[in-house]
Formats: C-alpha cells, structure tokens, sequence
C-alpha cells in the first residue's frame, strides 16, 4: 500500500463505505486468533449496517464483506490487516505495520492510520535490473512487496533480450546490444517515474555492475537514488533480497538524518526556515515548504481556524472538530507539494520546538 493507491481509494465516495483494520500476526500461535477477530469485526460490520439499512439494500454489501474475509490468506499476513467494502468495490490489503482495530462506515474509506503509519514508517523503493525481469518493490524497514502494475515487472523483449541480435557483415553486435539495453533502461526509467512522482521515496537499485552502469548512464531519478547492491538477483526471493537491501538504505537514512542538521543550520543563517508547528502549518500550506524536518515521536492535536491557515493547541484529540494530529497534516501537504520530509531523533530540534521548515523562498 502507497500513496498512490490511498489516494485512489479516497477518491471513492458514496455512503456506506465500510473501512475494518485490525493488527495481525505473522508467527503461530499468536496468528490462530486472526480469524475470529476478523470473523468478529465483520459481524460488527454487518449489525452496523443492518441497523440502518434493509438486508435487501445491503445485501450486496455483505456478500462482498464476507467473500473478502474468506478470502484471507492468514498463514502470509503481515503486521496489519485493511479491508475495504462498498456497494462497487472491495479489497483486503496485508500491511508492514500494525493498526488499530476499527471499524468504520462513512461516506468514503478511513484511511488516515494508513496515511499515519505510512508517514512514521521508513520506506524505499527497490528496482532489481535485470533482461528476464526487472522488478519493482516497494519497501517497509525489512519487507518487499512487489509492483505488478504500471509495466512492472519488465522484460527486455528486443534484439539482445528475447529477440535475437542482427547478424551479416559490419554489424556490431556488442555496440547494438548496448544500446538496446539503453533502450530498455529508459523504459524502466520512463515506468519508474509516476511511482516517484506519486511517493518519493528513497530508491535502491540492484544489478550487476553492467546493468547499473547503463541504468546510471539513462536515467533521470539520480537523485532519488540512495544506494546501490551489485550482483545478479534474478532468482533472489524478495524477503532475502530484503534482507541485504535493508541495511543499506537503513544506513543512507541516518546519514540523511545528518546531513539534514547541516542543511537547517544553513537555513537558520539565511533565515530560509520557520519553526514551531503553528508557523510550519501556515508556510507548508501556502506551498513553500522545501524540507520538513520533525522529530519521530511529535504529535499535536489542534484546532484550525476558519482559514484553514492557523491552528491552536487542542487538549483533546479525539472532540468534535479536532484535527488529532496537526503534524501528519503537515506532512501530508508538504509531500502533496513536492516537499520532502525527514524524521530526526526525539530531542534534535529541541530550540525549534520539534519541528522546522526549510523555505523554498
């Protein structure tokens, strides 16, 4: 689950849509509880619904809810379990993070402990170069999920890849195969780019060292790139591939992390920077929030005003018109404008209160 893909499902409107999220486990025998709590959740589900609507208007609706949970493949969940149920659509989604156990019925899906979880959890994209397939993952600390969409995963299907090279006299066929592979790295470049666009993530590449040479070489994502695993993964199974990936990009993050103190120092002497959060909400909605650093654990509930553009303390989280976390709010706008955010340990931005903005202007 991406940001793409919560974004799609925010756009889907229309009352009842049935949100159920509920934490799972991947080990026995804590896992031998995971059907009943989600047999009981979507029972709760069910009385929810019925007590507002005929079994004959709902019907469809519990038919999907149903075949959605028996559906459930329990011995290969992860942390986390989302299950999404309208009169038009379903879809169960596995997490690498927990959730809350919800359930909720409203004109459009519940996402905002995806949205949450997905701001506070370190993720990466991982693109496996190779002829016979490269391959898009989409990476949560030690766990890849592969892409299977957007032309992923991508075979070369040309002359040096499926098809055979040209032959005959004055033909060179090392020069051709290489600029095929050229070709078909810009393509993979080309497919990479809306899933950057729509998460930019960090990016680790893999390959052996030709195919990470020519990919360097076409394209245009170098700066998303964070690290690099030499070596042929065709066959490497994605939770071992994981497990060597991982390391590195944990590694680059905190490097970030340092360089991104360097950075604010710069800004502070430019006076390119607000800090506290009531600054940082009002610049990071009018767009000119290059740079978000926050501290891990900061949470503010607030209350905007009528403006949208200030906010003030809240005491409660959970009262009527309380927006319980101002500062994933943030986050959430700064990256919808092309910002990028990056968490700092707890007690690093003490003299900005916990949060900062580097400026565009």
């Amino acid at each position: 689950m991406n940001r793409r893909e919560i974004h799609l499902l925010r756009q889907i409107k229309g009352y009842p849509c049935v949100t159920i999220t509920l934490p799972t486990h991947r080990t026995s025998p804590d896992n031998r509880q995971d059907p009943i709590r989600v047999k009981n959740l979507v029972k709760q589900a069910g009385e929810r619904l019925l007590g507002e609507f005929s079994k004959r208007d709902i019907e469809p609706i519990l038919i999907r809810l149903e075949q959605i949970a028996s559906d459930i493949d329990y011995p290969h969940t992860l942390d986390g379990l989302a299950m999404f149920v309208n009169r038009d659509f379903g879809r169960a989604v596995y997490l690498p993070f927990t959730l809350k156990e919800r359930v909720v019925v409203d004109e459009g899906f519940f996402t905002r402990d995806l949205v949450f979880a997905l701001n506070r959890t370190p993720r990466y994209w991982v693109l496996a170069l190779s002829e016979k397939p490269t391959r898009l993952y989409e990476g949560t600390r030690d766990d890849l999920i592969e892409i299977q969409d957007g032309g992923f995963p991508m075979i070369h299907e040309g002359p040096g890849g499926e098809l055979p090279l040209p032959g005959g006299e004055g033909v060179n066929k090392s020069a051709y195969r290489d600029e095929r592979h050229r070709q078909f790295f810009r393509q993979i470049d080309a497919a990479l780019k809306p899933f950057l666009a729509n998460d930019p993530l960090p990016l680790a590449v893999v390959g052996v060292e030709r195919f990470l040479a020519f990919f360097n070489e076409v394209t245009n994502h170098k700066n998303a790139i964070v690290t690099t695993l030499t070596g042929s993964h065709d066959k490497t199974p994605a939770h071992e591939l994981a497990k060597l990936v991982w390391p590195l990009v944990k590694a680059n993050l905190a490097e970030q992390r340092r360089q991104v103190h360097t950075e604010l120092d710069k800004a502070v002497s430019e006076r390119k920077f607000v800090s506290t959060v009531g600054e940082v909400w009002r610049y990071a909605k009018e767009g000119r929030g290059r740079l978000l650093l926050v501290e891990e654990d900061f949470h503010f509930p607030a209350r905007a005003d009528e403006s949208g553009m200030h906010i003030a303390p809240a005491e409660d989280a959970a009262a009527p018109g309380v927006i319980d976390d101002a500062v994933d709010e943030i986050i959430e706008t700064v990256l919808d404008k092309q910002g990028r955010v990056v968490f700092v340990d707890n007690g690093s931005l003490q003299t900005h209160q916990r949060i900062a903005l580097i400026l565009r202007y």
